[in-house]
Order: structure tokens, then sequence, then C-alpha cells
């Protein structure tokens, strides 16, 4: 069971007041040592464009008197929820991040209250490394930020999700993702793809029309797959597309049973996959411009498409 919406809290007025710069500063410890490094991020975030659930950009205030060095000083609401999260011994929880769009599992590590302040604040996952014994942002060095819209916390309260959209590739090694290691893969023999992706059912057909696309080039002429077919012929794959779309529509004409509209779906939205491959267009991109008309209506989002 998922965790309830983090809360609006409100600002400070010192808080208000401040620059976006000192506002993201004013996460971290206050005379306790803690990194600057999130500073330069919090404007950006609060800026970046698609939808994210109403968390306070800025919601760590000043040290007050009552605090000692080193202690993170949060809005009370802010607070009751860093509370609320059952830390280990160490005062660590896990913290997974995920993609907003695709489901993708991006990375795994830890976090402490103070990583899960500054990631509410500046909407940049923030980790705990303990190796190192600090706060990192991931994407410091790299630039691949990922730009946080949700943060989750499970039923029992000690884990947490980061559900963000990633810069670029969140793995050191340039993978997209750190999870493209299967095991069952691997007891077959395969090696370990970095275009792997633990994803859903929609994304692995994705990969597989992609396979299908790229046999075409490496294996020449052959007998063909229907999926092959299709991308190889335009006016046939348009034709599909119509076909089953209008198959669709009848469905709820003919008030037919409810498998048959799943049924017909499911020909639609794989034919209309294939033609997303064939022009070059990502499914993550589609769902990505979805999430974006969350916050608008469809009369306004209508009148911003380009016209020409």
């Amino acid at each position: 069971m998922a965790a309830p919406p983090l809360p609006r809290a409100p600002v400070s007025s010192s808080a208000a007041a401040a620059s976006p710069g000192v506002r993201a500063l004013l996460l971290l410890r206050v005379g306790g040592g803690g990194s600057g490094r999130c500073a330069g991020v919090a404007a950006a975030a609060a800026a970046a464009p698609g939808w994210r659930r109403p968390f306070p950009a800025a919601s760590v205030a000043a040290r007050s008197a009552g605090t000692t060095p080193g202690e993170v000083a949060v809005d009370p609401k802010v607070k009751a929820i860093l509370d609320s999260v059952k830390w280990d011994s160490k005062g660590l929880a896990v913290a997974i991040a995920q993609n907003v769009d695709t489901g993708a599992i991006l990375m795994q590590g830890f976090a402490n209250k103070e990583a899960l302040a500054t990631t509410i604040s500046t909407r940049k996952a923030t980790f705990y490394s303990r190796s190192r014994s600090s706060l990192w942002t991931k994407g410091e060095t790299s630039m691949n930020f990922i730009n946080v819209h949700d943060i989750f916390l499970d039923c029992d309260r000690d884990s947490i999700i980061y559900l963000g959209k990633p810069d670029g590739p969140t793995c050191h090694t340039g993978a997209e993702t750190c999870y493209y290691t299967s095991v069952y893969d691997a007891l077959q023999g395969s090696k370990p793809n970095q275009d792997r992706q633990v994803v859903s059912t929609l994304y692995s057909l994705e990969d597989t029309i992609s396979r299908r696309k790229e046999e075409i080039v490496t294996e020449g002429s052959g007998k063909p797959s229907w999926t092959k077919k299709l991308i190889l012929d335009n006016r046939l794959l348009c034709s599909k597309i119509s076909e089953e779309a209008g198959e669709l529509n009848q469905t709820l004409l003919e008030n037919e049973d409810e498998s048959r509209t799943i049924s017909e779906m499911g020909d639609l939205l794989y034919h209309a996959m294939v033609l997303l491959r064939v022009k070059g267009v990502r499914m993550e991109q589609v769902l990505e411009v979805l999430r974006k008309r969350f916050s608008q209506s469809g009369i306004e989002e209508k009148a911003s498409r380009n016209k020409s």
C-alpha cells in the first residue's frame, strides 16, 4: 500500500525571502558540515516541465535556537514525514529511483533524513553515501540528474521510492538503468545486455519490435515475421491500424463483450507501436507528452499545439 501524498508545507518567511540558491542551502546542516552541492539545482527543479505533486520547493528552515549543530531543522509537516520513516540503526533507509514514464527501476541507494529532506525541497534525487559518509545528488558529476515528480513510502515506512524523470543514463556504465542483468538469462548462458531493462509488458513489446527491425538489416532476405512485413510495407501497416481502430470502435457501437474490447485494443496498440518504431519514436516520448498534459485542460493543450 502506497503512503499518502506528501503534504504541502508552508514556507517560512525567511526562506521565502531568500534566493533559490540560498533556499536550497537551508536544507543542509547549518553549522554541521553538510555539503552545499545542491544549492545550484533548486531553481531549475522548480521550473522543470511536466506534472509534479505539490510538495514544497523550499521546506527546510534555518536552524532555530532549540536545535543542535548538525541537526536538520524542517517545517513541522515535513518533519512529521521524516520522523515517520523507520530508519535503521544507522539512520538509513533504502531509496529506489524509478522512471515516472516507463516504470523502469533506475537505481537503488540509501537515504537518511537529510537526504530525503533535500530531495523533497530540490526535487533532485539525493542519497547518502555510506562509503563517503556524506550526501550525494545523482547527476552532480555527470549532470544526469533524476528530476523527482513524487515520493512514495512503502506500507512499513522502511523504504522510499523517488519517482522521477532522468536527464540521461543513470548507470555509471552508460546504461539507462543499473538493472540490466537478468538472472534467468545468465542461467541460460547469456551475457548481460546494457540495453535490457526491468520494464513492463509494454516496453517488452517495444523491445521485441525493435529487435525485429534490426533483424531485417542483419539477416537480410528470408521468410519475414508479421512484424517485419509491417515494418517493410507502410501501406499495409497503415491499413491494419485503420482496420484495428474500426474494430475497436465496433465493440462499443455494437455493445460487444469486454473480452472483445480488450483483444481489439491489444491489436490496435501493437500495430500503432510498430508505426512508432518505423518513425523512430519511443513509447516513453508518447507517455511524457501525456504526463505533461495532466496539468492543463484539453482545450488549452489543443490550442498550444504547433499548427504549422
